[in-house]
């Protein structure tokens, strides 16, 4: 327990064979319940799992691979059936330092927010120990997912080291979010349209420890990306239309309407200009007109969203 408060930890699994072992081996004394979800293996995962002579460990297991949000929203749902009070997640390839965790957990149990999150990026020393094409990966779906899900003061979108109270997972319908790569984007997301408060952690970047990647940027980027815009309509619509109006929807519509105008008209004048047809100064300044209001719309839709959101930290 954690200051009166039940933990578990969960430690979605796909073919981490070599690295489970170690990664449950270092989590912490606090910890009551470990619940590894293996989504769908090939290797000896269950087999290292079920060979521990750990009695906090549980073993879940899906019958093919769904995906790791898939996987965790599966520990999720033994956590609620426990009614466990604060429920990490970790990753089962030794990349996260159980050392950040009591960190991670306590302003959860002490009920300062919902959820919180690991900050990899807060290190100095972050864009050295990352790998360079995925700091920057990060970091540009970070700067989306701030849009997205309305949580500006939180970064490194892409970390997987959580906790969340009891009460968030009870509101939160886990049905709907997007059961892949992109899960903790999602997550934020459904957490803000719940008015779930979140704080990101300072935690330490591990690379180097014989963990495997498949993530390759080049898909996964346009694929969260085109998540992370639907998932921005739905909170609009849900948070701002729905449970109560707010004019920032008018705001964003008229900006996204006004800037795309703007930039098909600037292209459309541009290959005109190109081909050698004359342009007349009124069509450059309705094209500058439509760019200059569009931004300025989009940067007011942005500030209202923002004040809205600012008790949610």
């Amino acid at each position: 327990m954690f200051e009166g408060k039940t933990v578990a930890v969960v430690v979605p699994a796909y073919n981490e064979e070599p690295l489970i072992g170690t990664t449950l081996g270092g989590i912490p004394e606090f910890v009551d319940r470990v619940i590894v979800v293996d989504d769908g293996s090939r290797d000896g995962t269950r087999e290292r799992v079920r060979a521990l002579a750990d009695g906090r460990v549980e073993l879940v297991e899906h019958g093919d691979n769904r995906g790791v949000g898939a996987a965790i929203v599966s520990g999720y749902r033994r956590a609620l059936e426990e009614r466990i009070d604060v429920t990490c997640v970790m990753a089962a390839d030794n990349q996260m330092d159980p050392d950040d965790l009591a960190a991670i957990v306590e302003p959860v149990a002490r009920g300062e927010v919902e959820y919180s999150k690991a900050n990899r990026l807060f290190t100095g020393r972050a864009w050295e120990l990352i790998p360079r094409h995925r700091y920057l990966g990060n970091a540009g779906l970070s700067f989306l997912t701030k849009i997205a899900s309305g949580y500006w003061h939180v970064a490194d979108s892409q970390s997987g080291y959580t906790a969340i109270s009891l009460g968030a997972l009870e509101e939160l319908d886990l049905e709907r979010i997007y059961p892949r790569y992109g899960f903790p984007n999602d997550m934020l997301v459904h957490l803000n349209v719940v008015g779930a408060r979140v704080r990101d952690v300072p935690s330490r970047p591990v690379y180097g420890v014989g963990e495997r990647s498949d993530i390759k940027l080049w898909k996964v980027v346009p694929t969260i990306s085109w998540l992370l815009l639907k998932a921005f309509m739905w909170r609009l619509k849900t948070k701002y239309v729905i449970r109560d109006f707010h004019p920032l929807v008018l705001f964003y519509v008229l900006g996204i309407a006004l800037t795309l105008a703007g930039l098909g008209l600037g292209i459309t004048v541009t290959v005109l200009r190109i081909l050698g047809n004359g342009i007349t100064p009124a069509t450059v300044v309705l094209v500058a007109l439509l760019l200059i209001s569009g931004i300025q719309f989009l940067l007011f839709a942005m500030l209202f969203d923002m004040e809205s959101n600012r008790d949610l930290r």
